[in-house]
């Protein structure tokens, strides 16, 4: 099997469901309200803030792919947009859930021989080392938001 459709399938399923950890993005975050996900555990990020975390990372990726030039900083990573209405916060998941599929589809269709180019610049690695690094720090953080998502069903005062 190619590459492309191999890490293709893995950012599926890392969002989508169907991987050997048995979490997805979009299995943590179904009925998820607004109200739990801005809910702070002692000094812990917020489900939300750790979401926009990794669709700010996913968006700069993407636009790569689409052309567009690498811009981004891992201090503006946690500067997550205020949601102040349950549909604000609905509306954002379901852009994640349409860009991690555009994503998807370009990985897909990217050609075998440019996994070994370097991704904008030699000083990022090149594209395996960015795309399997971007599924890494995904499953890293998916690990954190189903403990912050049991130890919020388990506060009582939410």
């Amino acid at each position: 099997m190619k590459l492309s459709v191999q890490f293709a399938s893995h950012i599926r399923q890392v969002y989508f469901g169907g991987n050997w950890t048995a979490s997805s993005l979009k299995e943590i975050t179904e009925e998820l309200s607004l109200k739990e996900a801005t809910t702070r555990i002692e000094n812990l990020n917020t489900i939300a803030v750790l979401v926009y975390h990794l669709h700010y990372y996913l968006r700069i990726q993407l636009k790569v792919l689409q052309g567009a030039p690498l811009k981004g900083s891992d201090a503006e990573s946690f500067k997550a947009t205020p949601f102040n209405t349950e549909r604000e916060w609905q509306d954002f998941m379901k852009q994640i859930f349409k860009e991690a599929e555009q994503f998807a589809d370009l990985i897909e269709n990217l050609p075998e021989n440019r996994w070994q180019e370097s991704f904008t610049d030699d000083k990022y690695g090149s594209y395996f080392r960015n795309i399997q690094g971007f599924l890494e720090h995904t499953h890293y953080h998916l690990g954190q938001l189903v403990i912050l998502r049991k130890m919020i069903a388990n506060k009582t005062d939410i």
